[in-house]
């Protein structure tokens, strides 16, 4: 009876710890920012070479659809129909390589047209990624005749950390910049069998992102 006590006990005080998760977002501003009945927004990272720069696509694509969804939702245009309307300007090989090339690019009058076309105000560049910090504890599995099971405890930090460039594309200006860090620390024990206990850090990191993004856009203050 005390081992399966034990068991339970030390199940619930490790389901209260895989929940910890802390973020911060911090932002600032350098122009005013409004949007109008007909703008849109993309979010979109660097995808022509691999970089530790890179947002990871579904990252992107996780910002994209939290911008959008709620009664505050802001109409997103996905990445790829973004890159089809810009053809052939934001294709892999011919992409610009960081946000200093972009007031060039935005400039240029038949990429100037197609982004009126679309009703697109204002472009998002993200930069980021989620690392793994830091790790610990060990787990070992045996199989026997009678059984088998896993006896151990791991424990792992991961640390989200990205930003978000806003782009006035009327005017190819930077209208401000968004990061937003999170860090929290994932379990597995194992008594017989592995219960990963895993702290959603992207995933709060594209949440409070996403949310951010929201208000800076429809705030000019």
């Amino acid at each position: 009876m005390k081992p399966i006590l034990y068991l339970c006990t030390t199940l619930f005080f490790m389901t209260c710890l895989s929940g910890c998760v802390t973020s911060t977002v911090q932002q600032v501003r350098q122009t005013p920012t409004a949007m109008q009945e007909g703008d849109s927004i993309v979010v979109i990272g660097r995808r022509n070479r691999p970089s530790q720069a890179e947002a990871e696509l579904d990252f992107i694509d996780c910002v994209g659809r939290s911008v959008a969804s709620g009664r505050d939702g802001i109409q997103v245009i996905s990445e790829q129909a973004f890159m089809d309307a810009m053809f052939p300007w934001f294709e892999p090989r011919t992409a610009p390589l960081n946000t200093t090339d972009l007031p060039s690019l935005l400039t240029q009058p038949l990429l100037a047209e197609r982004v009126r076309e679309i009703g697109l105000k204002y472009l998002v560049w993200l930069e980021g990624s989620t690392k793994r910090v830091a790790q610990g504890g060990s787990l070992s599995c045996t199989i026997t005749p009678g059984g088998g099971g896993c006896f151990g405890f791991l424990s792992w930090e991961n640390d989200s950390s990205y930003e978000a460039s806003i782009w006035d594309t009327h005017t190819a200006k930077t209208a401000g910049r968004i990061s937003s860090d999170a860090a929290g620390t994932s379990y597995m024990p194992a008594i017989v069998v592995p219960i990963p206990l895993i702290a959603r850090v992207q995933s709060s990191a594209c949440s409070s992102l996403g949310e951010q993004l929201k208000i800076f856009v429809n705030n000019s203050s």
